[in-house]
């Protein structure tokens, strides 16, 4: 077996004063991670900005993750994800009344987030399109969240609703939508309470 000389294999290795610590090259993970930061505080994300602070080049960025449209669907589903999984913490509640305290809790931290209202405010309009938007994948998603839910109840046997549980989890997110941005569709103050009875009704 041949060994390759010893300088090669030095020099192979990235160079690093005694004692100094490499910092890591950023990845896609850091990149989502900077974006919430900036989402939630309420700023621009910005694809410039995010590789600025990262270190690396926007070409390098966009083939991570692509366009800007796609980075703001990332951010903005994570958080959705998160948001979903902390209101699901009430054990007493099951059946139709879990899925109704789910989705009121939901629409209430999504109402009360500063860096949603600060984007609503800002691009409403695009933000609209990104969220309500089958092709972008951020609505599609929430429906199966929302019909996940519907399933692990029905399939406990503490939920029998007479209709498809993926037209339903439709509904269901086409009226959290209507509520959580209704200040932009009718300009009057988004509600959560309004939207609790309406959820009951369709989970009667």
């Amino acid at each position: 077996m041949q060994h390759q000389p010893l300088y090669v294999a030095f020099c192979a290795r990235p160079w690093q004063a005694p004692g100094v610590a490499v910092r890591p090259r950023p990845t896609l993970d850091d990149a989502l991670r900077l974006g919430r930061h900036k989402f939630l505080a309420g700023q621009r994300v910005d694809m410039s900005a995010i590789a600025d602070e990262l270190g690396v080049n926007r070409v390098t960025l966009y083939r991570w993750i692509g366009p800007r449209d796609r980075l703001l669907v990332e951010v903005i589903w994570s958080l959705a994800d998160r948001a979903i999984t902390a209101a699901d913490q009430s054990p007493s509640a099951r059946g139709a009344e879990r899925i109704v305290q789910i989705a009121t809790r939901f629409i209430d931290t999504v109402i009360a987030n500063p860096g949603m209202q600060a984007w609503l405010a800002g691009e409403g309009e695009h933000a609209m399109r990104l969220l309500t938007r089958h092709e972008t994948d951020f609505q599609p998603r929430l429906i199966h969240a929302i019909e996940r839910l519907l399933a692990e109840e029905t399939d406990a046997g503490r939920l029998d609703l007479p209709a498809d549980l993926h037209d339903l989890a439709y509904v269901m997110v086409r009226l959290i939508e209507s509520y959580t941005y209704l200040d932009l569709i009718t300009g009057e103050d988004p509600q959560t309470h309004s939207a609790e009875p309406i959820l009951r009704m369709l989970l009667r």
